[in-house]
């Protein structure tokens, strides 16, 4: 007999939040959240405008490591279960040299990173950084700061299987 899978302690997105890079290091959603952590619903989310990113880590409760010119990184939004915004930033790795305030190439696909075990993602970025940036730390580095550039917010369900760079 083959052996079923019922997807158990799914931890999924139902509704894409609309998240999208704001002002400065802020963050701004047009849709309630509606999501499950391990099969379990979590307290939604609700809209928000230009709201203050988180600044540290949800995976290590640290500070975030600041993009140094060159880098570039994942960095992931999503929620925990009681309806708290949250941010988790993959492994910085580095780009192919870029011109002033143009950021090089990517030489690596940037990684997902580790996620906790009370976060479900909402949407994905990937940052990277000129040879003229200035060292750049996410939630209070600005979106929009010379020599960075973010790609647009990959609103999803789940994370993809591998890094989507494209």
């Amino acid at each position: 007999m083959a052996n079923l899978n019922f997807d158990y302690g799914t931890t999924r997105n139902y509704a894409s939040a609309g998240l999208v890079a704001a002002t400065t290091s802020t963050w701004t959603s047009t849709v309630t959240t509606n999501c499950a952590i391990n099969g379990k619903f979590c307290t939604t989310l609700a809209p928000a405008t230009a709201a203050a990113s988180p600044t540290s880590d949800a995976s290590t409760g640290l500070p975030f490591v600041p993009l140094q010119p060159n880098q570039a990184c994942m960095l992931v939004f999503g929620q925990n279960a009681a309806g708290q915004i949250r941010l988790c930033q993959g492994p910085i790795t580095p780009t192919s040299l870029g011109v002033t305030t143009t950021p090089g190439a990517l030489i690596l696909d940037p990684q997902f990173p580790a996620l906790p075990n009370d976060f479900v993602a909402l949407a994905y970025t990937i940052v990277r950084t000129a040879p003229s940036a200035a060292p750049w730390t996410p939630g209070t580095g600005s979106w929009t700061a010379s020599g960075v550039v973010a790609s647009t917010f990959q609103n999803i369900s789940d994370l993809p299987n591998r890094p989507q760079v494209s």
